[in-house]
């Protein structure tokens, strides 16, 4: 985003690009590999208020049976014994707050409930690019899954606490 962007010209309602979206995740596997995965249903929405940023809103809706990392018989277990998808279906986030920290990067905090699980979490966001209607932002954080409950292993599916969530989004404003 070129530093001529007036942050005023992103107020507005949006709603989430899933085609041009990613919400993915990096896991370390068995102590050495890193296991790359991401959810391919989701949708959201968010309110930006460009004059003042605090006052924006943000919502997402994930599908937890959605979760995708090539291997069949791994996204089953995490599907079964991480996320409980079956008593657990939807992974949401709704913010509580947003702070501006730098001309075009943000700290997004809210509510991550993950297995019916909440807490609060803070994910800061770079706006990366804005073209006409919209909009696209990255961001990353790390948590530690045990915090939502998911603590099961068993031989074969060792994985680490720590959980690197990456988000490339893309929003377009709606009309």
């Amino acid at each position: 985003m070129t530093s001529t962007t007036n942050l005023s010209e992103l107020t507005g309602d949006y709603v989430l690009d899933a085609a041009s979206t990613r919400i993915a995740f990096l896991a370390r596997h068995t102590m050495a590999t890193k296991v790359p995965g991401h959810f391919e249903t989701f949708e959201g929405h968010a309110h930006l208020d460009g004059h003042d940023p605090s006052k924006s809103t943000v919502h997402l809706t994930i599908q937890a049976a959605s979760i995708q990392t090539r291997n069949p018989r791994r996204d089953q277990a995490l599907r079964d014994k991480f996320l409980d998808a079956s008593n657990h279906p939807t992974i949401t986030f709704t913010s509580t707050r947003v702070d501006q920290t730098d001309e075009t990067a943000f700290t997004l905090t809210g509510t991550l409930t993950i297995r019916g699980t909440a807490n609060p979490i803070a994910i800061p966001f770079t706006v990366t690019d804005m073209e006409n209607d919209r909009l696209r932002l990255t961001g990353s954080a790390t948590i530690n899954r045990r915090d939502w409950g998911a603590h099961w292993s068993a031989a074969g599916f060792l994985v680490s606490k720590q959980v690197q969530l990456d988000l490339d989004v893309t929003t377009a404003r709606r009309p």
